[in-house]
């Protein structure tokens, strides 16, 4: 596929659906300024959708906070709670991408994030994992698939998420940056054709 400078290998535009059985929406934050804790969102889905022109394409999630999970259900009870996530309050975060743009060899997907009812811009450096046929579909000659990696990061008190308690000698419990590791395997549901020559 060429649109422009643009060229993906096997490239397939149409819309696709976001397999959570395959894909994983992730985080990571320091404890104690000492150690990384690591968790996850299990329940999400979202939708994307390639373009003929590969940066006219788009995506939009919605994440299931209440879905949280990191290894500790005391841990997960209190980040679902009001001092951070609030989630009786604010049950889901979502993502709509604005732009798809290139950056030397990498491609960066703009795009609003909404948390507790605050919406800010979060930039994602997006990996194109690559585009194959789709083995689990009703029809595999007409079924595909496609995986991407997004890395990004947030400072949570963007998002009125602002609890913490000091640690004696200096730094906090929780780090105010967040990094966001998403990794995104996705369905075809319907296809566009693409022009010839592109």
């Amino acid at each position: 596929m060429t649109a422009g400078l643009v060229e993906i290998p096997g490239y397939v535009a149409g819309t696709w659906v976001i397999d959570r059985v395959h894909s994983e929406v992730g985080f990571m934050v320091r404890h104690l300024m000492i150690s990384k804790v690591r968790g996850q969102f299990t329940s999400f889905e979202g939708e994307v959708i390639t373009d003929p022109d590969p940066l006219k394409s788009r995506v939009t999630a919605t994440i299931d906070l209440g879905s949280i999970s990191t290894g500790n259900e005391q841990r997960d009870a209190h980040v679902r709670s009001g001092d951070f996530l609030g989630v009786d309050e604010h049950p889901t975060m979502t993502y709509r991408s604005t732009a798809i743009r290139t950056a030397g060899a990498d491609f960066i997907l703009d795009g609003e994030l909404t948390l507790k009812g605050i919406t800010r811009v979060v930039p994602l450096k997006l990996e194109i994992n690559g585009f194959g046929p789709d083995p689990f579909a009703p029809d595999p000659l007409k079924g595909a698939r496609v995986g991407f990696t997004a890395t990004g990061e947030i400072n949570r008190m963007d998002f009125n998420v602002n609890f913490n308690g000091p640690v004696p000698g200096g730094g906090v419990v929780v780090s105010e940056s967040v990094q966001i590791f998403l990794e995104i395997e996705a369905a075809l549901r319907s296809s566009a054709e693409i022009p010839d020559g592109n």
